[in-house]
């Protein structure tokens, strides 16, 4: 029989260096693919790409703004994904007034140091707020999310922002939902909120009970590998 193929969508950002840790244990279930936004600069873009170079029919994981991404998969061609999980990610479009342009700031302020200070320099900042506080220490693995940014340029940077923040609402997608669906937060993801995600899981008709990462921030593949890796695992069988 032949392996299903799971593709996974990396967050702003971020590469197959987000989901190494948890490869070795997937790929004994599926043919893992590990997409690239490239110079994107709409979710409908990054999803149309997906698509474009897709089998017929396959798995989906995203991540962060992979999650959104993965989202608009399902609302151009449902009938193409058998599964479904969505980590550290959101569903609503950006709010209006003082709350939206609180978030247009705060993204324009990291854009900012990107353009005068280099990459390098905004991921420094990025991350202290992504992964759990007692990882923050841990000069090897903060170092390997800083790598994983420099990757990019600013531009790119600055191409991803500009979808995240044109972002459409994704809940009547969500309620559309008919396939096995992981539903999956960091204890400690301060911009991905566990309840966040109990309500992407309400939504889904399908859903099973939403998976709380124990110990985790946003980065959780990196972060707790064992623990995303057998929910994965399960979701798979």
């Amino acid at each position: 029989m032949t392996a299903p193929t799971l593709i996974l969508v990396p967050g702003l950002m971020c590469n197959e260096t987000s989901w190494d840790p948890i490869l070795p244990a997937l790929s004994a279930q599926a043919t893992c693919q590990v997409v690239s936004h490239g110079e994107a600069d709409s979710l409908t873009q990054m999803a149309q790409q997906i698509l474009d170079n897709a089998p017929a029919q396959f798995d989906l994981a995203g991540h962060s703004m992979g999650g959104r991404v993965a989202l608009e998969v399902v609302r151009l061609a449902p009938e193409r994904v058998r599964r479904l999980a969505l980590l550290g990610t959101g569903y609503r479009a950006k709010e209006a007034g003082p709350a939206g342009e609180k978030e247009v700031q705060g993204r324009q302020a990291l854009l900012e140091v990107a353009q005068n200070q280099g990459v390098r320099a905004m991921a420094k900042v990025w991350v202290q707020n992504m992964v759990a506080p007692s990882r923050l220490a841990d000069a090897a693995f903060i170092e390997a999310i800083v790598q994983m940014f420099e990757r990019k340029s600013v531009d790119i940077f600055q191409r991803q922002i500009k979808a995240l923040l044109a972002r459409p609402d994704a809940t009547e997608v969500l309620r559309q939902v008919r396939v096995p669906t992981l539903v999956m937060a960091g204890e400690f993801d301060a911009w991905a909120s566990p309840q966040q995600h109990q309500a992407i899981a309400d939504l889904i008709p399908t859903t099973p009970a939403m998976q709380t990462v124990v110990g985790s921030g946003h980065m959780m593949m990196m972060e707790k590998t064992d623990a995303v890796a057998a929910l994965f695992l399960d979701w798979l069988r």
